[in-house]
């Protein structure tokens, strides 16, 4: 015999199981229109100043290990050219992986910073007080362009970059057939074809030196653009990780360029 309390429960059927109402159209869009849980991307953005504060990081973390290439260059001499192969490959890990990871980048910061320490010390062996010239202007560069992009004199804009990508293209290309030269002894100067080729009695390194840190200034200005965007845009605040990592990159290229370019200078 049934319940009385189950039959008379609008919740229940004749037979004590609960229902199910059916939803009507009006709750079902009511349902609908809720508002949807936080994205937690979106509560915690890229900002200028998070990405200042991981750049500083990734720098520290690659001081500490230029301070470790310096001092071991005598104990293991080529130390530096086993970082420098490990910093490479972190190097395009990083750039071709969908998602930053910060463990690999501050890898990448501490292997390139064994590398340019060594060579650092190296040069300044052969060439007394260059590293201190190199990094003044290193942070004179970076100091100008950063200048200029934030009073908004300097942008990037798609027929420059094209323009820098094709250069770019064809300094690199210069860069491996003058390697190849030198690995094969077609030329036996120190520096190849930057040093066994003068217009009007420059070297060609000097013409070339000048032309990478111009290149190198136009980079900094993309990774300018890309930290800048990112926080008006509010993506996610893991690519903090990504505008840091692209200035180091561009900011350990300028000033192995001009480490050359003074010591092509000096010679």
């Amino acid at each position: 015999m049934a319940n009385p309390a189950f039959s008379t429960n609008p919740a229940f059927n004749g037979k004590g199981v609960p229902t199910v109402p059916t939803p009507t159209a009006e709750q079902l869009q009511q349902h609908f229109e809720l508002p949807s849980a936080p994205d937690p991307a979106a509560a915690a953005p890229m900002t200028i100043d998070g990405t200042v504060r991981v750049s500083l990081g990734t720098f520290a973390v690659l001081l500490v290990g230029a301070a470790i290439g310096w001092v071991t260059v005598p104990l293991v001499p080529f130390l530096y050219i086993g970082a420098a192969i490990v910093g490479f490959v972190l190097a395009m890990i990083n750039i071709f992986k969908r998602e930053p990871s910060p463990a690999l980048i501050l890898g990448y910061a501490a292997a390139q910073g064994v590398f340019l320490g060594g060579i650092s010390a190296f040069f300044e062996f052969m060439y007394p007080g260059i590293v201190g010239q190199a990094v003044l202007a290193t942070f004179t560069v970076v100091g100008v362009t950063l200048a200029l992009f934030a009073s908004g004199k300097v942008r990037a804009s798609a027929k420059a970059t094209k323009v820098f990508l094709i250069a770019m293209i064809g300094y690199a290309l210069f860069s491996l057939i003058n390697v190849g030269l030198m690995l094969f002894g077609v030329t036996t100067d120190p520096w190849g074809l930057r040093t066994g080729v003068e217009i009007f009695g420059i070297p060609l390194g000097l013409v070339l030196g000048v032309f990478a840190v111009l290149l190198g200034a136009y980079s900094l200005v993309l990774d300018f653009d890309f930290i800048q965007k990112g926080a008006q845009n509010r993506i996610p605040k893991k690519y903090e990780w990504t505008g840091a990592f692209g200035v180091m990159v561009t900011i350990i290229w300028l000033y192995t360029e001009i480490l050359r370019l003074i010591a092509i200078a000096r010679r």
